[in-house]
């Protein structure tokens, strides 16, 4: 909720003692004398720093008082931060997963520490919630990394908005990163290209509309997050190679583009869903959910023996409609995200194995990385860096029209 539209707390007479008073975070500030120029001149700076703040009163922050910080527990601050994040973790007036990431990183802080002051958080504790995601968590050592990272993040933001001492967060970033071979966290799977053999398995089982994707990002290198969001008005077909530039994709937020050469065997793939209007996505999950109703209802007749009847035609048909209704109305929307493309991907393999046919799995990420190690080895690192999308921040702007070319060049060869 934005400062405009967030409901303001009104300055209010305290009649015992004829005193100005304001409830901020269910918490009375006395003001002064009530009425007085400088109860209403601390009321409009109170008001102005909890708008600042998010809805957080920095009356209860340190102003160099030690006591008031011993009133800060941890929990306190985790609230406030969490209104923060989910107003600055957006992304076209929706949160983004950093929110999930957010919240999956502070619980074992909540579990171990919520009740601890604020001001007593210092490196052993943060070492401790470490330990307790390597013992009770078992996560990976690069997870956990990601997480404690997070963790100090947090507590910046909290010297920030002068919620605990600075000395809080200095300490914290003493505690460095695990490190490979040096700490008791398992390692992660590296991920690995996924043979076509094994691709071209599974395409049977996927609908039109996710075999395309599949194939596009095959072909391309896209990241998933990429392809699902591919519309007709992000193409340019002027030229013999495509160009799609992705709208949001991993770097935007630093300024960066993210320019996708298709040649022609990936315009062959996209050939047929261009029948959209511009601002459609192309690859819809509405269309692949009739095309999984229409398979199932193929493989029912095949496996019947006996006569259908007209009742049972007509309950069947009504049972069909039901079904169909209450899956749109829990549709995710008009395109696939990368985590419903996954699932689609899932569901094929779970179609494969009801039939008999055990497949070997393999996931959406692998597909950039098998496009990865083809490149690398035709066109060295560089071919692979621009055709990818890898770039460093400060060699963005340097790279810009050698990376257009170059991508070009390969797709025109082999996409």
């Amino acid at each position: 909720m934005s400062s405009s539209q967030r409901r303001i707390p009104k300055y209010r007479h305290y009649k015992p003692k004829n005193l100005g008073v304001v409830r901020l975070d269910g918490r009375d500030i006395y003001l002064g004398k009530n009425d007085s120029a400088e109860s209403w001149e601390k009321y409009h700076r109170l008001i102005a720093e909890w708008l600042a703040g998010n809805g957080t009163c920095t009356e209860f922050s340190a102003n160099g008082n030690s006591n008031q910080f011993d009133e800060c527990m941890v929990n306190h601050l985790l609230l406030a931060y969490m209104k923060f994040a989910q107003t600055y973790y957006v992304r076209d007036g929706e949160p983004t997963r950093e929110i999930d990431g957010i919240r999956d990183s502070l619980r074992p802080l909540r579990k171990l520490f919520g009740r601890t002051a604020a001001k007593d958080f210092g490196p052993l504790r943060l070492k401790a919630v470490r330990q307790h995601m390597i013992d009770v968590q078992n996560l990976c050592r690069t997870e956990i990394n990601k997480r404690i990272g997070r963790i100090k993040r947090f507590f910046s933001w909290a010297v920030s908005e002068e919620l605990i001492p600075a000395a809080v967060s200095h300490g914290l970033q003493t505690v460095k990163g695990l490190r490979k071979g040096r700490t008791a966290a398992r390692e992660s799977e590296p991920v690995k290209p996924v043979p076509d053999e094994h691709i071209d398995a599974l395409l049977p089982y996927l609908p039109a509309q996710v075999a395309g994707m599949v194939n596009l990002q095959r072909l391309t290198g896209m990241r998933p997050g990429e392809v699902v969001i591919i519309r007709l008005s992000d193409i340019d077909t002027s030229q013999d190679v495509w160009i799609y530039e992705v709208p949001r994709h991993k770097n935007d937020w630093r300024g960066h583009e993210r320019i996708v050469a298709i040649g022609p065997q990936g315009q062959e793939v996209l050939q047929p869903f261009l029948d959209r209007q511009e601002d459609e996505f192309l690859f819809s999950p509405r269309e692949a959910f009739e095309w999984r109703l229409a398979r199932r209802e193929i493989c029912f007749k095949k496996q019947r023996k006996t006569p259908v009847y007209p009742s049972e035609l007509r309950a069947r048909e009504s049972a069909k409609k039901t079904r169909r209704n209450r899956r749109r109305r829990r549709s995710t929307g008009d395109h696939y995200d990368s985590r419903s493309y996954w699932r689609a991907l899932d569901y094929a393999f779970k179609k494969a194995a009801a039939e008999g046919n055990e497949l070997a799995r393999w996931f959406p990420n692998q597909l950039r990385h098998s496009r990865a190690t083809e490149l690398r080895k035709k066109y060295g690192v560089e071919g692979s860096r621009v055709s990818l999308g890898h770039a460093k921040v400060e060699s963005t702007q340097i790279y810009a029209e050698k990376d257009v070319a170059l991508a070009i060049q390969i797709a025109l060869e082999t996409g």
